[in-house]
């Protein structure tokens, strides 16, 4: 049995309908809801919108996974905050 090893790729479509692909960094289950951080795969990484994205993974009416952006600025640094401990705390520890 092989595994693949690799980044994951999501492509999502905005409220515009313009399509943006993301690199899925993690996913983090916080205070009852799951969450994820993602980079754009198709900027620059000197664009000054280059950075990280985070999502809340919610199911629709019909039970699919669909993504949404998180309104609260309060909870938005929280969420930011856990996931970089969650992606840089290792690193530290070497």
């Amino acid at each position: 049995m092989s595994e693949e090893f690799g980044s994951d790729f999501i492509t999502i479509i905005d409220d515009d309908g313009q399509e943006f692909e993301l690199e899925v960094l993690d996913t983090m289950d916080y205070n009852g809801e799951t969450y994820m951080a993602f980079l754009p795969a198709d900027m620059d990484e000197n664009d000054p919108d280059y950075g990280i994205i985070i999502l809340r993974a919610v199911l629709d009416e019909n039970g699919d996974e669909v993504y949404e952006s998180i309104d609260d600025e309060a909870q938005l640094q929280d969420v930011y905050e856990h996931f970089m401990v969650l992606l840089f705390d290792d690193e530290e520890e070497e």
